[in-house]
């Protein structure tokens, strides 16, 4: 528990609200980002006795007399009001770790973290576990901060957490009792610096297991392999000769769980995050029937390869959510000829290349965002023809001179969305908007 202290918490957004929240009445707070915020939220706050001041950076409101900051998890460790508070020895966590102090120590809690696929393994042991009668929530980089659920937890309870490693890096005391790495690829390297360095912000995950404690990991992931090699968790493994999927179906202990064709979702990807899932699910002896009822209707996420309604005879997917090539790539590989590609953000240092191997695929490529021009850049280098469009509505507007009946529209951007939207699911909103208004 936190009291008596003074708490500076950098960045608003649902986070910043929800450990305001939670701490005020016993702490004097100030809450600062550099947007204006809603006014029914302030006077929400100041009620509170929360106060919040708009700064650019946050650095002149810091100063000594602070005991902690908590801070949005996508501010990055150079921020300037971050340096001045560790120049000042103020503590920096964020609302997770704030939020693990307020949970019943008898919590079990599953942590999922990864490069890709997080999102997915998450939602179904999530739905799987409340199906099946357990007193489970579901917080973290799902949408859900853990402070805004951490008063509604009851003893006994089950909490499933998606974690990012934007959450990770600030974690401190924050423990899991069962740990899932779905995979690991170079991504995020704008935050962290180095694939290095994010892996071993992904290690984190692990933190102050012992053998007691489960962690998951995917054997046909050389580098999630060569991260655990000195963890103290129980090890155990999926996409192995014991735990795995083929043409027919998945297995857990080479026992066939459920047959693919019992499954809605597709893709290999889908399937190692089934397995996943599963992985953890045998731990709660989740009933066969239970689960091959829930995955033959599972639609998968949202933002994902989402299949988007149209009259036309085109076929749209929302993959919003693919943020990194890698995720990109994965999506091509479950799409046929003839795709019209919508590729762009945020400027990360992303390697285009490699989508190399599935490009063969794409017909026309239409760069959008702060990365418009090394997109047609790549493009040019493949031989693809490919529109600077800079924006979402100009891509759609172009694919609708373009595109012909059967052929794939695809909103897989392989970047951030942060240069021109708050999330990649404003991205994605927008994208079916755009489906719905141009093509129906």
């Amino acid at each position: 528990m936190i009291n008596d202290k003074k708490i500076l918490v950098l960045g608003m957004a649902r986070s910043g609200e929800s450990v305001a929240k939670l701490l005020a009445g016993k702490n004097e707070i100030i809450v600062t980002d550099k947007n204006n915020q809603d006014e029914k939220l302030i006077e929400e706050l100041n009620k509170l006795n929360v106060k919040f001041i708009r700064s650019d950076e946050g650095t002149e409101l810091l100063d000594k007399t602070f005991d902690l900051v908590i801070k949005n998890p996508g501010i990055e460790p150079s921020h300037p009001c971050i340096l001045k508070a560790k120049s000042l020895n103020i503590e920096v966590v964020n609302e997770m770790e704030v939020a693990y102090h307020y949970l019943p120590e008898n919590t079990k809690i599953i942590g999922i973290t990864g490069s890709n696929g997080k999102t997915t393994t998450t939602t179904i042991i999530y739905n799987l576990l409340k199906l099946s009668g357990y007193n489970v929530y579901l917080g973290g980089n799902i949408g859900i901060p853990l402070s805004e659920i951490v008063k509604e937890v009851k003893e006994n309870s089950i909490l499933v957490l998606e974690i990012s490693d934007h959450q990770l890096y600030n974690l401190k005391d924050f423990k899991t009792d069962i740990s899932i790495l779905t995979n690991l690829c170079p991504t995020h390297l704008d935050f962290h610096g180095t694939y290095e360095n994010y892996k071993n912000v992904k290690k984190k995950i692990f933190n102050h297991h012992t053998n007691n404690d489960l962690a998951i990991i995917n054997y046909q992931n050389k580098d999630s392999l060569d991260l655990v090699k000195d963890i103290k968790s129980n090890i155990v493994y999926f996409n192995n000769d014991i735990n795995y999927y083929d043409n027919l179906g998945i297995y857990l202990n080479k026992e066939l769980i459920i047959k693919l064709e019992d499954i809605k979702i597709v893709g290999s990807h889908n399937y190692e995050n089934i397995l996943a899932s599963l992985m953890v699910l045998k731990e709660f002896k989740i009933d066969k029937d239970i689960i091959k009822n829930y995955l033959s209707n599972f639609n998968g996420v949202e933002h994902r390869i989402e299949v988007v309604d149209s009259k036309s005879k085109i076929k749209f997917y929302n993959d919003s959510k693919a943020t990194n090539p890698t995720s990109t790539l994965t999506a091509l590989k479950t799409m046929g000829e003839n795709v019209h590609l919508i590729l762009g953000g945020m400027e990360r240092s992303q390697d285009f290349h490699e989508l190399d191997k599935e490009i063969n695929k794409v017909k026309c490529i239409y760069g959008i965002g702060s990365v418009t021009e090394r997109v047609k850049e790549y493009a040019e280098s493949m031989g693809i023809k490919c529109y600077s469009c800079k924006t979402l509505e100009l891509a759609m507007q172009k694919i609708k001179e373009n595109a012909l009946d059967n052929e794939i529209v695809l909103l897989s951007p392989a970047s951030a969305s942060w240069d021109q939207y708050d999330k990649f699911e404003t991205r994605g909103e927008e994208f079916k908007k755009l489906v719905e208004k141009l093509f129906n």
